[in-house]
């Protein structure tokens, strides 16, 4: 072997053997497998010890999935490698996570979160590195043509609640971001209120990331009224603390007893405070939110949420809690019922069921999104409808024309725990397309 064959093969192994980083920057989970093949390398970013909502368990998951594969022998022979990366909730670092994916030669980037898809789709779009799966947050994740997103986003969610109040509130206060994502939000909540000749939500924006919010909780209150009333807030993680300032207003402030009890039947008359109704959307509310505030005695006690998929105790769940049981190794980060983790499992199903359909010994950008483009259909196993992004699968929504699951969940939260309202998916894409 010769010097400069040698120089290369320890560069390789020193590589390959480096440690990962996770959500401190950006590192590499070691692979285990061998073979001809060359190894994928792909990337998953999210925010972590931010002030606003942080989703740790998107890359936790990704290492997860990646031990699971990498122990059966790979994705169709190749060795996943992992990049991980911390975008802070800002557009330096969502463009910084970027870069990064592009100078180490990532095929794709899935399952990501961030809310800055102009900073971090660019560089992805000059080097042809594919979206895959992102949380659905950005509106570039359902413009960008090299975006492939599992679900129908904010956009889907949002206008699929306010079918789900609809039935049940005569008004309703929406305390949403005051940021440019959250000036969409009280029109795709009114698409879905119209649809019962509903009367258009109180917009109430709000500072995304502030430590309280009783100003915003006596405006919600106030005119949401006592009558069918109901207060939904759609702030990521201060979702929480929104709640917790509404379930401390003064008596005189909230027209009742004051006590914040709700009756906590969860059947369409719980999840009330003094005669309003509380709701919400599953990445805001979801059941690690409801265990952290008191599970049945939590003031999400009754409350509705629109979700994506399925609730996490449906079965469709089991592989994936199988390998988090298995892989994760008692990392707390990785929560079946989180909605990031859900995305991020799915968007791995992707990135395998696509490689392997493939069946090369190099992977490249190139041929992913093109396998993706020309209509490779993927079943998610009833977590989602079966996934395919060719032209005449995309919605074609202003504003939001690459969505191809425009299907939701209608659930409401029992006795502690979020089950179905209705069994089910929802479909939301003529509301959405109605949305101005």
């Amino acid at each position: 072997m010769t010097g400069r064959r040698l120089t290369s093969l320890l560069a390789y192994v020193t590589t390959a053997t480096a440690g990962a980083s996770l959500l401190t920057g950006c590192g590499v989970l070691p692979g285990t497998t061998g073979g001809s093949r060359e190894p994928v390398t792909v990337m998953t970013w999210a925010p972590d010890q931010t002030r606003a909502t942080n989703m740790p368990g998107m890359p936790a998951m990704a290492q997860t999935f990646a031990r699971w594969v990498n122990s059966q022998g790979g994705i169709d022979g190749h060795e996943l490698r992992i990049l991980t990366c911390n975008e802070h909730n800002t557009t330096t670092g969502a463009a910084a996570c970027a870069r990064r994916a592009v100078r180490e030669k990532a095929v794709a980037v899935v399952g990501s979160y961030s809310q800055n898809g102009r900073a971090f789709m660019a560089p992805l779009e000059a080097a042809g590195i594919p979206y895959i799966g992102g949380y659905g947050i950005s509106e570039d994740e359902f413009t960008s043509p090299l975006s492939y997103p599992v679900n129908g986003g904010q956009a889907s969610l949002i206008a699929g609640h306010g079918m789900q109040l609809a039935a049940s509130c005569r008004r309703v206060s929406l305390v949403r971001p005051d940021t440019l994502a959250g000036d969409k939000l009280p029109e795709l909540l009114n698409s879905g209120l119209r649809k019962a000749s509903h009367r258009s939500a109180v917009d109430i924006p709000a500072v995304e990331d502030a430590a309280e919010y009783t100003e915003s909780a006596v405006k919600a209150r106030e005119k949401a009224g006592d009558e069918a009333g109901c207060v939904t807030a759609v702030l990521g993680e201060r979702t929480q603390t929104f709640f917790d300032s509404f379930r401390r207003l003064p008596e005189e402030e909230r027209g009742g007893n004051g006590d914040g009890s709700g009756d906590g039947s969860g059947d369409g008359s719980g999840g009330k405070k003094d005669g309003v109704r509380i709701s919400s959307v599953l990445g805001s509310v979801g059941q690690p939110v409801i265990d952290r505030t008191g599970g049945a005695h939590s003031p999400f006690e009754g409350a509705f949420v629109t979700g994506w998929y399925p609730e996490a105790s449906d079965k469709s769940w089991a592989p994936m809690r199988k390998v988090i049981q298995e892989h994760a190794f008692a990392d707390n980060r990785v929560d079946p019922a989180d909605a990031g983790v859900q995305t991020t499992w799915i968007a791995y199903t992707v990135l395998k069921e696509v490689v392997e359909s493939l069946d090369t010994d190099k992977v490249t950008a190139t041929q992913i999104a093109y396998a993706l483009d020309r209509g490779a259909r993927i079943d998610t196993g009833g977590l989602t409808p079966a996934l395919r992004w060719k032209y005449e699968d995309l919605l074609g929504a202003p504003g939001f024309p690459r969505i191809v699951n425009h299907e939701v969940t209608f659930q409401v939260v029992r006795k502690g725990r979020l089950v179905a309202q209705r069994p089910g998916f929802v479909d939301v894409g003529e509301t959405v397309l109605t949305a101005p």
